[in-house]
């Protein structure tokens, strides 16, 4: 089984995917934001088509730990994927993913637009990856 991640923005959202043995974690797609129902139907086919049993949600908690107001949307998002979908949706502690990986993109010799597109799923695999990780240390 696997996991996907999520990196929820106001018009995009990061899609990851973790491997069959969950210990990585690979960008995979971008969701344009438009209409929840049809978010939740492309959620629901890459939950069925790729084998996965549960989402990780990254929450952009504030950095001394608040909820702001880009995390209650998150949090709110998340409940609402809980009600549409029939697997686990996890909340994950995100904060700084996005400029990590904006940071890690920036070394790389692609444009402007090609790294806007890249970023959200970037994000969405350091979200996923740090739950995979944070899994197995316990597991250990």
């Amino acid at each position: 089984m696997r996991k996907i991640g999520l990196d929820v923005g106001s018009r995009r959202t990061g899609v990851a995917l973790s491997d069959a043995l969950c210990v990585t974690a690979q960008p995979f797609t971008t969701i344009y934001r438009s209409n929840f129902d049809d978010e939740v139907k492309t959620l629901r086919k890459l939950i069925e088509d790729h084998n996965v049993n549960e989402v990780i949600v990254g929450i952009p908690y504030s950095l001394n730990g608040t909820v702001g107001p880009q995390a209650q949307l998150v949090i709110d998002y998340i409940a609402k994927l809980r009600d549409n979908l029939n697997i686990p949706v996890l909340e994950w502690d995100e904060r700084l993913t996005t400029v990590l990986a904006e940071r890690s993109l920036a070394s790389a010799n692609l444009s402007h637009n090609k790294k806007k597109k890249l970023v959200d799923k970037v994000a969405a695999a350091l979200i996923l990856q740090s739950y995979l990780d944070s899994v197995q240390k316990k597991g250990r």
